[in-house]
């Protein structure tokens, strides 16, 4: 027989648990949470999920280091499987060991900055208030004082760090005593690289004042490099990525049928792993072709399942419930399928209609229609004069909205002016003009950020920026009830 006492001890000796059913499914639990029993000449072990409280034979167990596993089954032995509790850190033990680290690598910097220059004095090592990711450093040379960040998880997006160089940067220049003039984004080679192609939009104000600092590992120890400052025309030397669209992209059958359910309100992404089903931007089906054979998953985020003729009338019940919920004027918006993935929903209603935003464009759909699953939200069209524009969709404050814009027109214009675009024919015969794409920035009016016109300005003024203030309740009906230009702060 399982011995019961032994599992109940080891689960008692440490709090919080991980409980992972097979197929990688985790809850996070208390001791007191799970269940060992002994009763009838047979052990039980109890735990709940999200479906509810569930007490299953247990087998047995063992003890894998910290962790422990265990072989449990339904009734009638039923539904066996490998069941795993793995010991949680206590979250404010986790907490002091992430800033502990951190903080670690925040010195580490620190001391490349010493080490980089004879006479070099260190001021001030922290991390940043608001998530802790970033460390703020200063520090004297020369009679100077210079600030300098870096991140500290290696995470952090180059439009991240420019962002949060410009707006620590004004405050440290305001200061009366001590002023900074100077900034450096220290950062290790590949995201060094993407911010000194993100720094080449900037306007010559802020390329004088930040300055891009790779570290070097060439050597040990290790190096602090500054980048070559860059202007636009340098970027339209680089390599370009290959444009792969389908010629013709058509719905498979399965995914035909299951957008016949509510055609109003559903549409298709291609990609090259197979088709994507979303219902006003939230995907809730996958139809992929394996071995000549038509495969479909259904479900809204981890809740997948494969379709069988079984549990057709599953996705038909989900397909009502976010017509249901989903909707412009649902019973709760407060619901989950209400508030998921609100710029997809944006982006949905324009792709059907890009006339909403503005009547002088044309949708590319077959580029708009195929995309690799880590593409931001984004469309490409056309005016009526020829000029292509990009646009950038919001829904909430996005500090980093205009240098996403921005590095996505460097990426557009890159291809523009190879010929790319024009060879692919994204317009149906319509020829694109020889000028820079304009960059439209939409969002709902009080959804743009505060220091949004801080960073627009900052933005070289060859990339010619439109703000969209859309209509608060643009479920309902997308109305623009603002624009003007960015361009013209320069």
């Amino acid at each position: 027989m399982v011995d019961a006492d032994t599992l109940r001890q080891l689960i008692d000796g440490h709090f919080e648990w991980l409980l992972v059913r097979e197929g990688g499914r985790s809850f996070p639990l208390n001791c007191d949470e799970l269940d060992v029993d002994a009763r009838d000449g047979k052990a039980l072990f109890g735990f709940p999920d999200d479906a509810g409280f569930h007490s299953w034979r247990l087998n047995g167990f063992r003890p894998d280091g910290h962790e422990i596993e265990l072989d449990v089954a339904g009734a009638f032995g039923k539904n066996r499987e490998t069941v795993r509790l793995i010991p949680r850190t206590a979250a404010s033990e986790l907490t002091a060991e992430i800033e502990l680290a951190r903080l670690q690598r925040a010195n580490e910097f620190g001391r490349l900055i010493a080490d980089s220059c004879h006479g070099t004095r260190l001021e001030r090592v922290a991390l940043n208030a608001y998530n802790g990711r970033i460390a703020q450093i200063t520090f004297v040379r020369d009679g100077k004082h210079i600030a300098a960040i870096a991140d500290v998880t290696d995470k952090l997006t180059a439009e991240t760090m420019s962002a949060a160089a410009m707006l620590w940067f004004e405050k440290l220049g305001a200061r009366k005593k001590k002023p900074v003039l100077d900034i450096w984004i220290i950062a290790e080679r590949r995201g060094a690289r993407n911010l000194q192609k993100l720094h080449a939009l900037f306007t010559a104000r802020w390329k004088s004042v930040i300055s891009i600092v790779e570290v070097s590992r060439k050597v040990d120890p290790p190096l602090l490099v500054e980048l070559p400052k860059r202007n636009i025309r340098d970027l339209w030397r680089e390599r370009s990525r290959k444009l792969t669209l389908p010629a013709n992209p058509q719905p498979s059958e399965t995914a035909a049928a299951i957008i016949a359910l509510s055609p109003a309100n559903i549409d298709i992404v291609y990609s090259k792993q197979g088709e994507t089903l979303r219902f006003y931007g939230l995907p809730f089906a996958r139809v992929r072709t394996i071995l000549g054979r038509e495969r479909t998953w259904f479900g809204i985020r981890k809740d997948r399942r494969i379709l069988t003729f079984e549990n057709a009338d599953q996705l038909a019940g989900l397909v009502a419930e976010l017509e249901l919920h989903r909707s412009p004027d649902p019973p709760n918006r407060r619901h989950e399928l209400y508030r998921a993935a609100p710029e997809a929903w944006l982006e949905s209603i324009l792709r059907r209609n890009i006339k909403l935003l503005d009547d002088n464009l044309i949708l590319a759909p077959i580029y708009n229609q195929f995309r690799s699953s880590n593409d931001k939200i984004d469309l490409l069209a056309l005016r009526k004069d020829g000029r292509l524009v990009i646009i950038e969709l919001k829904t909430k404050p996005d500090r980093e909205m205009i240098f996403q814009a921005a590095d996505y027109w460097r990426k557009i214009e890159l291809q523009r002016r190879r010929g790319i675009l024009a060879e692919a024919d994204l317009f149906g015969g319509r020829e694109i003009l020889d000028k820079p794409a304009l960059v439209y920035v939409a969002a709902p009016a009080l959804s743009f950020h505060r220091d949004l016109d801080l960073f627009a300005a900052a933005i070289d003024p060859e990339i010619e920026i439109w703000r969209f203030e859309l209509h608060e309740k643009w479920r309902g009906a997308v109305k623009v009830v603002g624009r003007r230009s960015h361009s013209e702060s320069h």
